[in-house]
């Protein structure tokens, strides 16, 4: 029996006579060959690009920038003697094609060069996650995210205060969008408001807002946060560093449903949806008196607590790509894979900042990074990281050697528990064995 390949779809942007004299020659060995102008690229997909770099393309690069960032494959840059002459072509090619080839075209090296490409793509895309939609932005597949977001679904349509437990950095205040966008107060505002940030002085007037001439400086009414909130979602990040007066002022606001503007005596209706944050013990806050206990119990109807990235197994490259092509856009540099080095020191760093940490990592790496993929020394990680351990028995060796692959395989393979299975060497009933075992996933 012949097994016919299947069709590489190949886009040919700004052919020139070259180019076309090359497609019947590509087209009988596998590729499926389209071809137009720059300008009229609109929503064609291809899996390996080609483009005729051009003075005007080089003049206004913003254009070609864009056709490869939002194609999210790989591109071959087709350069004539003349335009290779040109001031940083070099520059920008190396940037942001995968290859180049001169012109007249060597077929053969074109073939090899198009089939690396094609492999190249296939292997950047396997970690993409995009998010079209907003309820994607809880990104990850391993189990405390996905628990998460099955939590999530159950809290949101009711109209409990939920109180947000977890470290700095682990999208406390993304939860909290998750609830309202899910909720049926999704079309009315969702206003946010950080305890910690405001200065003590004025957090009275941010909240419930003020009357004209309240206090000096006060030149006009000020509408607050919870009342910019009506019918829709308040959330208050860092409850625990509210100050006291004002803990009063809100578990009042919570019972009545109505507030008063500072300088103010006329009640005024609010009706919010209350959503809460901290990454302090409150229980202990309460414990010592600067927390109040009733306003404790207010907001911890509904409870949701927020992993540490380090438990979110598999997870890491996942959102490490997703970052990569959120900052390229920011950095003016198109998106980079990690190399195994760096894959290998983000499984193993401990993530005390979290989600958060790895964005701004990741950030860096994509300013700092020389070559194609970004190197661990490029996210200020060590690629071999001697890890200290206390002495322990066998068993506890071969447990931790045992989590520790496991934790490894699937930063690399998330995507694919059959290929994770293989790669271990293990059946793939035995891998999910290890993985119900360690508690992962």
């Amino acid at each position: 029996m012949v097994v016919t390949p299947a069709l590489r779809r190949l886009l040919v942007v700004d052919p020139c006579d070259d180019c076309h004299q090359l497609l019947p020659g590509l087209r009988t060995v596998g590729w499926d060959v389209d071809s137009c102008a720059l300008e009229a690229v609109g929503e064609r997909s291809c899996d390996v690009g080609l483009l005729r770099l051009q003075p005007f393309h080089l003049e206004r690069p913003e254009a070609v920038k864009e056709l490869i960032t939002r194609s999210g494959t790989e591109w071959i840059a087709v350069l004539s003697p003349e335009v290779l002459r040109l001031q940083n072509v070099g520059d920008f090619v190396c940037e942001w094609f995968f290859d180049f080839h001169t012109l007249p075209f060597d077929v053969s090296r074109v073939q090899v060069t198009l089939g690396r490409a094609f492999g190249m793509a296939r292997l950047r895309g396997k970690g993409n996650v995009h998010v079209d939609q907003p309820e994607h932005e809880l990104l990850g597949d391993s189990r405390p995210i996905r628990d998460l977001r099955k939590l999530l679904a159950k809290l949101a349509p009711t109209e409990s205060p939920v109180l947000i437990r977890g470290d700095s950095g682990t999208g406390k205040e993304l939860v909290a969008k998750t609830l309202h966008r899910q909720s049926q107060r999704h079309s009315k505002p969702f206003v946010a408001i950080n305890c910690g940030a405001i200065p003590e002085h004025l957090i009275q007037s941010e909240l419930f807002g003020h009357e004209k001439g309240a206090f000096t400086g006060a030149h006009q009414r000020k509408v607050g946060r919870i009342e910019a909130a009506n019918g829709g979602t308040l959330f208050l990040d860092e409850i625990g560093d509210l100050p006291m007066e004002l803990q009063a002022n809100l578990l009042r606001f919570l019972q009545e449903k109505q507030i008063e503007r500072v300088g103010g005596s006329q009640p005024i209706p609010v009706d919010v949806r209350v959503l809460a944050a901290t990454h302090v013990d409150l229980e202990a806050a309460v414990e010592k008196g600067t927390f109040r206990e009733d306003l404790y119990y207010r907001l911890n109807v509904l409870q949701v607590v927020t992993a540490p990235l380090r438990e979110r197994h598999g997870d890491v490259g996942m959102l490490a790509n997703h970052f990569s092509r959120f900052y390229s856009q920011e950095t003016g540099r198109r998106p980079r894979s990690f190399s195994e080095d760096a894959l290998v020191a983000m499984g193993r760093h401990a993530w005390p900042g979290n989600v958060r940490e790895l964005a701004n990592r990741v950030r860096r790496g994509l300013v700092l990074a020389e070559g194609r993929q970004i190197e661990a020394v490029d996210l200020g990680l060590q690629s071999q990281q001697a890890i200290a351990l206390p002495m322990a028995t066998l068993e506890d060796y071969k447990h931790r050697a045992e989590h520790q692959a496991l934790c490894d395989v699937l930063n690399r393979h998330s995507d694919n528990l059959s290929v994770a299975a293989r790669v271990l060497g293990v059946s793939r009933p035995t891998f999910y064995r290890l993985l119900h075992k360690h508690q992962i996933r």
